[in-house]
């Protein structure tokens, strides 16, 4: 038997050709992440750290009967923060 290498058309070289000289030209798409600034999200998620922290024993109070004065400003200051990431990381 003979061994016949089967090699594609000229039509279709050529076309394979364009389509790399093509795909070479278009830039790479602008990812929105490039322009997050990461330090901020970073200290916006360490002061939800803090902020979670501080309500969870903000609680342990309020089942003891006391409501500490700031518990609502800071729920309403993690609400913000969350908002400000998902509104930074969310496409």
């Amino acid at each position: 038997m003979f061994a016949h290498s089967i090699t594609a058309p000229t039509g279709q070289r050529q076309a394979d050709k364009a389509q790399d000289q093509f795909e070479k030209s278009v830039p790479p798409p602008a990812h929105q992440q490039s322009s997050v600034d990461l330090v901020k999200l970073k200290s916006d998620a360490d002061e939800l750290v803090i902020l979670s922290q501080s309500i969870h024993s903000g609680i342990d109070n309020v089942e003891k009967g006391m409501l500490p004065k700031d518990l609502i400003d800071k729920l309403k200051q993690m609400e913000k923060l969350t908002k400000r990431l998902r509104s930074e990381l969310t496409p």
